[in-house]
């Protein structure tokens, strides 16, 4: 239980983690249910009368809020803004091995805005939701001081074939569909630098990973569905927070990584030399990646290999899971224990 001393306690004094364990801890006094700690919600159908208590089925929600101070760089266009809106809060759902299936959108808009953006913004909503057939359903409308942008996306999935975050076994080999350290690399350029592709050509994908997030892919989907892996995270708040909040649902589990290019992506490496910048810190505490995380037990790691490949998709081995509960990784043939919490609201 979070302790707080008195009802003055600013929320930048407890963090982003701490605020939702407040949270946690009030609806359980008031209502006596604990709830998950994952990437999306869940609700069993079996609750749903009319529908009898043998439904096999969960109904899988997320909401993602995007606020445009926090998570829009100024070089992003109002089309990039509506896709990304919609692709964070869907990352969210593929990552459980759940088919998107609607989307429900409440606006915050400024009063000055046009109509131009508004308009470039629902383009990008409704071509991104158009690669998984969704249905926009309607959502709400309302004057704020900045854009807010706040889907909420759901679809139906066989509570056998969800991939939760709880459910790993030491020894299981950690697995990504994708590399770290672009979106580190491209923070640094557009927010720091304040620079462009013109300025940094070098670092197209890093910069198109902020601007134009690439596809979320089929793994999950595909993992989930043949029940392959023992757990999976979106990382969204960047590698370390990942692997933090998967010790946080898997007590007595820690992490030793290997520090090499099945993790790192090649513009990292060449972004910390060429500009003396920590390849620790672009790997670990980029945020935004939208790279899917799974552990699997090693007897189910060739058949999860052979079914990806054969669907085009991606497979990365960067660790496992170890008794130790810290995150270590192999670093120069030195075992490296990461201290970073990753990114934080309120922090």
């Amino acid at each position: 239980m979070v302790s707080i001393k008195k009802n003055t306690t600013k929320l930048n004094d407890l963090g982003e983690t701490k605020v939702i364990e407040f949270i946690e801890d009030l609806i359980l006094k008031k209502t006596g249910k604990k709830l998950i700690k994952d990437d999306s919600f869940f609700f069993s159908l079996k609750k749903v009368n009319g529908l009898g208590n043998d439904s096999p089925f969960q109904l899988v929600l997320n909401s993602d809020m995007l606020v445009s101070t926090t998570d829009v760089p100024q070089q992003m266009n109002p089309y990039q803004i509506g896709r990304k809106a919609s692709l964070m809060n869907i990352s969210d759902l593929i990552v459980k091995g759940v088919n998107p299936q609607g989307i429900i959108i409440s606006f915050g808009l400024q009063k000055e805005s046009n109509i131009s953006f508004l308009k470039q913004c629902m383009e990008g909503i409704l071509d991104y939701t158009s690669n998984y057939n969704m249905e926009y359903l309607g959502g709400d409308i309302n004057q704020t001081e900045e854009l807010i942008i706040n889907p909420t996306v759901f679809g139906f999935q066989d509570t056998s074939k969800i991939l939760y975050r709880k459910g790993i076994q030491e020894g299981d080999i950690l697995i990504t569909n994708g590399k770290f350290g672009l979106t580190g690399v491209g923070f640094d350029i557009l927010l720091k630098r304040q620079g462009s592709l013109k300025t940094f050509p070098k670092y197209k994908k890093s910069i198109d990973s902020i601007l134009n997030p690439k596809d979320l892919g089929q793994e999950a989907l595909i993992l989930g569905e043949n029940q392959l892996a023992t757990s999976a995270i979106d990382s969204s708040d960047g590698l370390a927070k990942s692997l933090r909040e998967l010790m946080r649902s898997n007590p007595k589990v820690g992490f030793e990584l290997i520090f090499d290019e099945n993790l790192i992506a090649e513009e990292a490496y060449n972004y910390s030399k060429q500009n003396k910048s920590s390849l620790d810190s672009l790997v670990f505490q980029g945020g935004e990646e939208f790279i899917h995380l799974f552990t699997i037990p090693p007897e189910n790691l060739k058949k999860a290999k052979v079914a990806i490949e054969k669907a085009g998709g991606n497979l990365y081995e960067i660790g496992r899971a170890i008794s130790e509960e810290k995150i270590l990784y192999l670093k120069d043939n030195q075992r490296v224990e990461l201290k970073d919490r990753g990114y934080e609201h309120f922090d």
